[in-house]
């Protein structure tokens, strides 16, 4: 069977004709940038005052994206998902998080899903997003460590241990985990942690993957860095690659400062960094595991020109592709439906927590070139295969 990602019929066969509209409204709504960032300082102002959102958000944007508030709401998500061949990646989305005792419950639930993950065959990965084990205003001074107290010290600590917590468990339980990448300025951090974990934890078996956004300058460098050092160790190397989340940010923090932006000009400068890094990955894949977390048409066809190329069984289980949840569904399931492997990575928490990543959903698609208007044309052309009106 030919990979084919204009085939609607695939991509929306478990949506309902009701799903399908619902999906084709929302995208409509979020394709005007006025209306997303007007949607944005509504719902945060409404959120600060503590009035009830719950109404609004549910059926429409958190449907869309959101397995739901508990782990078990995702039950019935997972098992239509496996219907298709699609696995799933329960994320839960928590950000800023301020004290202690919000982190430790934040590390309690992560354990939490890293068991339920173990018992489930149709969940692939575990992940957890490193910010939310430490406070924010300490990662901000990681760059200038002679600017952290006794006491900062102890938490940065305190934080590596927390991670190893995570990556041990998944560890005992022979369940992989997906570590997410963060801003520049302290993903420097998580690298070191990634690798400490890695080197601990990878021997036999790839448990731990870290993440390289592609977006950034110095990526394939530090990739060749990782696979001489796991050549040299004798450790195994999981990648997640994506091309990057904080573009904004990352640009407004050097002007701000005064150094040179760490990612790359342009999309086709990332396009191609991303393209190398699997290419690279495939040419090393006696040490390296893949993890391709993209939207890109091109990039998932390049994979898997690349897997051809060299033999590789499309269900090989040390290459894996995935999308987020409610967006590029002709991407995972033509990928599905051809044999290759494919989870959608699905957040879920409580609808206040999950309120920033849905604003960020909102904002990618309204500007990411062409992101809402694909998602329009392949819902349109489903809808009129379907002979909808």
């Amino acid at each position: 069977m030919s990979l084919d990602f204009n085939d609607t019929s695939i991509a929306y066969a478990r949506m309902s004709d009701t799903d399908l509209k619902k999906a084709q409204f929302l995208f409509r709504l979020i394709s005007s940038p006025k209306l997303v960032n007007a949607g944005k300082q509504l719902l945060n102002g409404l959120i600060r005052i503590h009035f009830p959102v719950d109404w609004a958000i549910k059926p429409t944007v958190y449907h869309q994206f959101v397995g739901g508030e508990e782990l078990e709401h995702c039950s019935q998500i997972i098992n239509l998902l496996s219907q298709y061949n699609v696995k799933s990646i329960l994320d839960y989305s928590v950000e800023a998080i301020q004290d202690d005792d919000a982190i430790n419950k934040v590390l309690n639930e992560t354990l939490r899903s890293i068991r339920f993950a173990a018992k489930n065959p149709d969940i692939p990965f575990a992940v957890f997003k490193p910010s939310a084990f430490i406070q924010p205003q300490i990662l901000d001074k990681i760059e200038h460590p002679e600017t952290l107290s006794q006491d900062e010290h102890a938490q940065i600590e305190q934080f590596k241990n927390r991670i190893d917590i995570l990556c041990h468990e998944s560890a005992s339980l022979g369940q992989p985990i997906l570590i997410d990448a963060e801003h520049t300025w302290y993903q420097g951090l998580i690298d070191e942690i990634a690798e400490e974990m890695m080197l601990q934890y990878n021997k036999e078996h790839t448990i731990v993957y870290n993440t390289l956004q592609m977006y950034r300058i110095d990526r394939i460098s530090f990739l060749q860095q990782q696979i001489q050092k796991a050549h040299e160790n004798g450790y195994l190397l999981g990648l997640k690659f994506v091309r990057g989340a904080y573009m904004e940010k990352e640009r407004d923090r050097a002007r701000k400062y005064g150094y040179a932006s760490p990612i790359h000009p342009d999309k086709a400068s990332t396009d191609r960094a991303f393209n190398e890094a699997l290419k690279i990955s495939i040419e090393n894949m006696d040490v390296t595991s893949i993890f391709c977390g993209t939207h890109n048409e091109e990039s998932c066809l390049y994979l898997t020109q690349l897997m051809q190329e060299r033999d590789i069984n499309k269900n090989n289980n040390n290459i894996w592709f995935s999308q987020l949840y409610g967006m590029s569904d002709h991407i995972s399931f033509n990928l599905a439906m051809n044999g290759y492997n494919v989870a959608k990575y699905i957040p879920y928490g409580p609808v206040k927590n999950v309120m920033p990543y849905l604003i960020r959903r909102a904002e990618e698609n309204t500007s990411v070139a062409g992101q809402t208007s694909r998602e329009l044309r392949l819902l349109q052309k489903e809808i009129e295969r379907r002979k909808l009106r």
